[in-house]
This record gives structure tokens, C-alpha cells and sequence, in this order.
């Protein structure tokens, strides 16, 4: 019985490993790093609140990749800035100043929901700090991490590691900071995710 289950078991991950084997550099990722991949394994989201598919990808498939993540890898997200002229730059630092804070579960969702749902025009930083203070923060910690040298070094980041991948479009996924997933080659977001965890346990 028991060799009977391994054999069932084997038949069923033989189709998984040959998909895997099926992606290939240049159609389904891009090398976007020659040098060593991150100390650690880790998926990384590029993202704008201004976008109306990372809106969907935030209450779909973050969802699920925080609960099928494989063990070791850890999953990150960084704000682009090229979406929103002069807003774009305000919302890197909104989401900057959330994980400063710890309250991105409550204000990333609120923020999202102001600009696709509300239909709400962001103008300036004090429009961002509304959404914040509605959701439960003092204004007076919003002006303090706004300022702050932590908000400003990951906004910093966050534009050097947009640039260092070339992300062009959002939602995308840099893998390892060394893969970048080409959303152009694959059907669905499982398919996406499948990628991802491939080349995130391939550089172990």
C-alpha cells in the first residue's frame, strides 16, 4: 500500500518538475543581475496604488502567495514611482511611512480603495495624510515618518531597485533580486506564482 501511495505520489509531481523544466530564460524570466542572488531567498511585488491591476493582484494573489509561500522564502513589495507623475513619488513615501508605522494592513487597503473605488483625486502629501488619520494614526507620527531618515533610505531603495530590474509595467515579480518574472509569457497568476517559487528555491 504504502509503495502503491509513493508511486501515485511520483506520477502526480512528474507533471509539476517538467513544467518547471519547461521555463526558460529570455520567455518566462529575465536575468536582470549577473552577480550573486540575495543572501536569502525572497519574491519581491512591484506595485503602484495608481494601478488598477495591482489593486486586483493586492486582495487576489498577495493573499495567496503569503499563505503558499515555500518555507525559507520571504515575500516583499516596493512602490514604483514612475505612475502618477509628482503623486507617484507621495505614494512611495505613503507606503514607506505605513511599514514605518506598522500599519500597512489597515492604510495600504484604504489607500487602494480611495483611488479606485472613491474615485478620490490625491493631490498633495496632506491628502495622503487624511486616509491615515482616518484609519487611526495621529497626524503627529505621519509628519514625524514622513520626515524620518527610515522613510526617506527605503523610498531610496524602493527607486534603485525599480531602475536595477528595469520594471517597466506593475504588478511585477523580481525574484532573488536576480530574476524578473515576464508576465508577457505566462496565462494565468497561478502560472505567475508557479515561476516565481521555481526560480526562487532554484538558487538554493
Amino acid at each position: 500500500m504504502k509503495k502503491a501511495l509513493l508511486m501515485a505520489a511520483a506520477l502526480l509531481l512528474a507533471p509539476m518538475a517538467a513544467t518547471a523544466a519547461d521555463y526558460k530564460e529570455g520567455v518566462h524570466y529575465t536575468v536582470i543581475n549577473e552577480g550573486p542572488a540575495t543572501s536569502k531567498p525572497e519574491i519581491t511585488e512591484f506595485f503602484s496604488f495608481f494601478c488598477g491591476h495591482c489593486y486586483s493582484f493586492s486582495k487576489t494573489v498577495v493573499p495567496k502567495i503569503e499563505a503558499t509561500l515555500p518555507e525559507g522564502v520571504a515575500f516583499n513589495q516596493a512602490h514604483v514611482e514612475f505612475i502618477g507623475a509628482d503623486m507617484g513619488v507621495e505614494m512611495s513615501r505613503a507606503f514607506a511611512i505605513a511599514h514605518q508605522l506598522n500599519v500597512e494592513k489597515k492604510v495600504e487597503p484604504a489607500i487602494f480603495a480611495a483611488i479606485h473605488d472613491k474615485k478620490q483625486r490625491f493631490t498633495n502629501l496632506n491628502d495622503i495624510r487624511m486616509v491615515f488619520i482616518a484609519n487611526g494614526v495621529d497626524g503627529k507620527d505621519f509628519d514625524a515618518a514622513a520626515k524620518s531618515f527610515m522613510v526617506n533610505a527605503q523610498m531610496s531603495k524602493m527607486k534603485r531597485d525599480t531602475q536595477n530590474a528595469k520594471i517597466s509595467g506593475v504588478p511585477s515579480l523580481v525574484v532573488n533580486g536576480k530574476y524578473r518574472v515576464e508576465a508577457g509569457a505566462i496565462k494565468s497568476y497561478d502560472e505567475l506564482l508557479d515561476i516565481a517559487y521555481y526560480l526562487a528555491t532554484a538558487d538554493k
